[in-house]
């Protein structure tokens, strides 16, 4: 986040926001969507190599969730 959009508090952002015209409006939601859908993917991905990686590490087991209640009543 840049420094110029710390200094404003949330209130100002929605002020701002509103006092723009509505397809300038619609183009930031628009916007602000994508960037949220491509940082939820970022994270996707770096989940899914964190658990491919505990899994060739051999940190991860595989079975049913009958196994998974005996190892933690075990």
């Amino acid at each position: 986040m840049s420094g110029a959009a710390h200094s404003l508090s949330f209130q100002d952002l929605i002020e701002a926001v509103e006092s723009m015209p509505l397809d300038d409006q619609s183009m930031l939601v628009e916007l602000i969507n994508k960037r949220i859908i491509e940082k939820r993917r970022a994270e996707l991905v770096a989940e899914v190599q964190e658990t491919r990686g505990a899994f060739k590490r051999g940190e991860v087991k595989r079975g049913t969730f009958e196994d998974l209640m005996k190892d933690l009543l075990d």
